[in-house]
């Protein structure tokens, strides 16, 4: 939805399955215009829309695109930035190390982030800018060797410089975000810095490359949002787009790590970070990792861990448990102090599937509509919205 400053506002639809374009249309169908209904039913209202590869196919050809923008503009709805991250089926199967393949060392991840912004290019209202957001590179366990990650890093200039071509060809302001997440290859705001540093700030870059600022991942790292945000803005780094997102936060006292098996599952990783007593971080792969290890050697009760586990932005978890909104609220605060540094916002949930039953607000409609006005009050509280 349009917000004050030229600011836009939408909730992601990875939450929702489908990887063919009739699938994705369908849930659009179902479930996104049940929330527009009830958060913005006049219009126009904002889709955080998620593409995989097969959709995107699809919606490259220009009859299936002319039929979606005939369709938007039926329902008073519009696109302004596509979840490039996840090529492949995100829903209903093991999703883990895979969401992050193919990596930008592919000719794969080259064209099918090419054809993303080839349709936003196409489907923009007149004056919008398009973002779209991808992974962090690859992932640090699938880095082969130094070959490889010259081969992502080139890859990422050479799409800044065709993003840059469409750009200036379509008149339309678009930029694609590199998302930072635990244990990715780029995976905090220092290695962030690190390779904007290796890519070099050329104009393609600056204009056309940024961060896609996930509010969930960087809590993990245990990072607060306004000096992340101001080393960034600071070294001239764009910041293409805020995730507005929440992660697990966790004494550790021996009853919720018993409690906190009930966050284990099969789809998703959910990589933790333990903050020691003297303030050193550990890193686990994901959590079977770091109860396994608690288990074996023990945990100083006053060690906290943050798990990548996206928590619904409205929900309260059950005490002790935590969880990192004030992150959120931080990067919020640093948004109302320069409005213009970036206009994408996204509330992105994915985890509704599998989350635990107690954290389940009714539908996933009603979690949505929760999640959205539980945002928009923190963003009018700001003079955001």
């Amino acid at each position: 939805m349009h917000l004050p400053h030229g600011l836009h506002l939408a909730y992601c639809t990875n939450i929702h399955r489908g990887e063919t374009w009739p699938e994705t249309l369908e849930a659009l169908e179902k479930y996104t215009l049940a929330v527009k209904a009830e958060v913005c039913p006049q219009g126009p209202y904002a889709i955080g829309l998620r593409l995989g590869a097969v959709a995107a196919n699809a919606l490259l050809d220009a009859r299936t695109r002319l039929d979606f923008q005939r369709w938007m503009d039926r329902k008073g709805c519009y696109v302004f930035t596509i979840n490039g991250f996840p090529y492949g089926q995100f829903h209903g199967t093991r999703v883990k190390e895979q969401v992050f393949q193919p990596d930008w060392s592919t000719v794969d991840r080259v064209d099918y982030t090419q054809a993303l912004f080839t349709i936003l290019s196409d489907i923009l209202p007149p004056g919008v800018a398009g973002s779209v957001s991808t992974v962090p590179g690859s992932h640090k366990e699938l880095i082969r060797d130094a070959k490889h990650e010259q081969d992502l890093t080139a890859n990422l200039k050479s799409m800044a410089g065709w993003i840059a071509r469409l750009s200036d060809r379509t008149g339309i302001d678009l930029h694609l975000g590199i998302e930072p997440e635990p244990l990715g290859y780029i995976e905090n705001t220092a290695e962030t810095i690190r390779f904007f540093e290796t890519i070099g700030q050329g104009e393609d870059i600056r204009r056309c490359l940024g961060v896609n600022y996930d509010t969930c991942h960087l809590a993990v790292e245990f990072e607060d949002g306004a000096p992340g945000l101001n080393l960034l803005e600071e070294r001239g780094i764009r910041l293409s787009k805020l995730h507005l997102s929440s992660a697990l936060r966790v004494p550790c006292v021996p009853p919720m790590l018993k409690r906190l098996k009930e966050f284990q599952e099969d789809t998703y990783f959910h990589q933790t970070i333990a903050r020691r007593p003297d303030g050193s971080l550990q890193r686990f792969r994901d959590l079977p990792d770091a109860l396994a290890h608690a288990a074996a050697h023990g945990v100083p009760e006053d060690e906290e861990w943050r798990v990548h586990f996206h928590v619904p932005l409205h929900a309260d978890v059950e005490e002790p448990f935590g969880d990192t909104r004030d992150h959120l609220l931080c990067a919020l605060d640093w948004l109302a102090a320069r409005p213009s540094r970036c206009s994408h916002l996204e509330m992105e949930t994915y985890t509704w599937e599998v989350l635990p039953r107690d954290l389940r607000t009714g539908s996933v409609t009603d979690q949505l509509v929760r999640e959205y006005a539980w945002t928009l009050d923190a963003l009018k509280t700001r003079g955001l919205a």
